[in-house]
């Protein structure tokens, strides 16, 4: 077994950017960070013999990016036709207004103030464009707005935060919420039971071949994580910080802020609960 394959999720190696599936080609951001590992994954989905394309997150406002996107999709033999938002944070979303004045294309979106055009998005929806066929997953959590799309010709889901393709992603309390967030793994691991969904596409890090270990991997950091917390209160760390240092000791304290997010979001799930 590799080293790779014992990773849950089972990541693929090697470069980043390029195929990761019949439909889907990652150009991937240069922003990298702790927050966003190598960078933001911009998604390009187009049926193999058609000649338009969807791009999911463009990224940040970088225009050498940006048109390098473009690049890649000409150079296919392609136009893009719509741009898709899996959220609204700025490392995925901040370049869409200028990608859409490059493109000429409508940006749809969960959250209307991110929306160009007259058309959202919403859970049921089926996005098709060119032949493709993307379905849209509400996966509120990590952010209230947050979506998934799910590409059943491919047996794919592209996660945007939802799942990363390394490590685990934050609940940015407020607007995200744990209890909806645990909500949408579920969700997702439905699609891996029920819809034979194999390989993820995140927002960030490398694609994993195996979806249903990724999912199964989530919901225990979770379980685990907010024990911790609920022991933690317990033993009398009251406030948020003080709870990060004690059960975030052992992560890099550059993360503690974003740590802090998803303690206060477990916090409020343990309290509507009456668990603590």
């Amino acid at each position: 077994m590799t080293e790779a394959a014992a990773l849950p999720g089972q990541p693929r190696g090697g470069v980043l950017s390029g195929p990761a599936t019949a439909r889907a080609v990652n150009v991937l951001a240069p922003n990298a960070s702790a927050m966003t590992l190598d960078g933001t994954n911009t998604w390009i989905v187009a049926e193999p013999d058609s000649d338009l394309a969807v791009v999911v997150d463009p990224g940040p406002l970088d225009d050498d990016h940006l048109k390098n996107v473009i690049s890649v999709v000409e150079k296919a033999g392609r136009r893009v036709a719509l741009t898709l938002l899996t959220h609204g944070h700025p490392d995925h979303a901040e370049g869409a207004g200028r990608f859409a004045e490059l493109t000429g294309t409508k940006v749809r979106a969960l959250d209307p103030a991110l929306r160009l055009g007259d058309e959202g998005l919403a859970a049921g929806d089926v996005v098709r464009t060119g032949g493709l066929e993307l379905r849209v997953v509400p996966t509120p959590g990590h952010t209230a707005d947050s979506l998934c799309f799910h590409l059943p010709a491919d047996r794919a889901v592209l996660t945007g935060d939802t799942i990363l393709g390394r490590g685990t992603t934050v609940v940015a309390h407020p607007d995200g919420r744990l209890g909806d967030y645990l909500d949408s793994l579920r969700r997702l691991r439905s699609l891996t039971v029920d819809d034979g969904v194999h390989t993820v596409l995140p927002g960030h890090g490398p694609v994993l071949d195996d979806a249903q270990g990724a999912v199964e991997f989530y919901l225990a950091h979770r379980a685990n994580r907010l024990a911790q917390v609920e022991t933690a209160v317990e033993n009398g760390y009251a406030q948020a910080s003080e709870v990060v240092a004690h059960v975030y000791a052992d992560v890099d304290r550059t993360l503690w802020p974003a740590a802090e997010l998803s303690v206060r979001a477990q916090l409020d799930y343990l309290r509507e609960h009456g668990l603590i």
